[in-house]
């Protein structure tokens, strides 16, 4: 039994780190917003056949 009990405290430690990660990265980094255009060209979109 204790070896399943280490196991399943691990795994619950791994889950609150990725947790604690996504948090940080949620409340720290900040986007860049802005408008972004790619000019795609029209032999792309209509083909020749």
């Amino acid at each position: 039994m204790p070896t399943l009990f280490k196991f399943i405290l691990t795994l619950c430690l791994l889950a609150v780190l990725a947790y604690g990660a996504m948090l940080a990265l949620v409340i720290l980094v900040e986007p860049n917003k802005g408008e972004m255009s790619e000019r795609i060209p029209s032999e792309r979109i209509n083909p020749k056949r």
